[in-house]
């Protein structure tokens, strides 16, 4: 189990294309890691302008450098850097720091529960543009609370739900996120599917007004829903394969994310 452990869950946290949770219910154990290359792309068909779907179009792909550490057997620090190309627009986008920490334990007959914290920062690392429906990104430095409940069953099943909040500086709005995910993990395999979403609290539209138009300023919600396939190839090496679907919102685009991982368990 140690194995399957070093690799959840935020292999795809560089933007809220492939996100599924900041953090996750597994925990490295002390002095135990793993780093992960991860790489895909969003096939957008349509875009949600405030709340009124449009016939707009994207394609966005990335490169994500991960790496997760167990600085004790309660506490994991995870990190994060990605690049993201979307037509003309390509650069390095946010770098991520998240600390999780387990506060609580209890086991049964049936299985664990486990309650956790985390606490994180995330901030641009690149200048990248914004200003159209290419972007990478809204420049926003973000504060970035959770609280989670995880539970897993002798069987290895289990299932996590996450919520807290999202405190983003200047004028991107904060936001609220939600994450509930189900699945089972055993020595070779992993698989799970979950549901996303995200609420910001105020904002503009796209294509609303005021005009000319501070895209740092767009509120940003979605559902979303995917799921994640992971098998270990030695000790040391596994893959993993991602899948979601935006199925709307507002400021968002709708469709499509696949994404392929390389796992190397330190």
């Amino acid at each position: 189990m140690k194995i399957i452990a070093t690799l959840f869950f935020s292999l795809f946290i560089v933007s809220h294309s492939f996100s599924q949770g900041k953090i996750d219910g597994f925990y490295k154990g002390k002095n135990n890691g793993a780093s992960v290359l991860g790489s895909g792309f969003e096939a957008s068909k349509s875009y949600f302008a405030g709340t009124n779907k449009i016939d707009l179009s994207r394609n966005l792909y990335y490169l994500n450098l991960y790496a997760a550490y167990g600085i004790t057997e309660n506490l994991d620090v995870n990190f994060s850097l990605p690049y993201l190309s979307s037509d003309e627009e390509s650069n390095f986008q946010d770098v991520s720091l998240m600390l999780k920490y387990r506060f609580f334990q209890s086991a049964s007959e049936n299985g664990n529960l486990e309650l956790s914290l985390g606490a994180g920062f995330s901030t641009p690392v690149s200048d990248y543009n914004i200003g159209g429906l290419n972007d990478i990104g809204q420049q926003a430095s973000v504060i970035e609370t959770r609280v989670m409940v995880h539970y897993k069953f002798n069987s290895g099943w289990f299932t996590t739900v996450q919520s807290g909040f999202s405190f983003k500086f200047d004028v991107t709005p904060n936001s609220l996120p939600l994450t509930f995910k189900t699945g089972k993990a055993s020595k070779r395999w992993y698989y799970d599917v979950y549901y996303d979403y995200q609420h910001s609290f105020g904002g503009i539209d796209y294509r609303g007004t005021p005009r000319p138009q501070n895209f740092k300023e767009l509120g940003v919600d979605y559902h979303k829903v995917g799921g994640t396939l992971y098998r270990t190839l030695s000790e040391n090496f596994g893959v993993a394969l991602n899948f979601s679907y935006t199925l709307g919102g507002r400021n968002t685009f709708q469709g499509p994310a696949y994404g392929l991982s390389i796992v190397y368990n330190l």
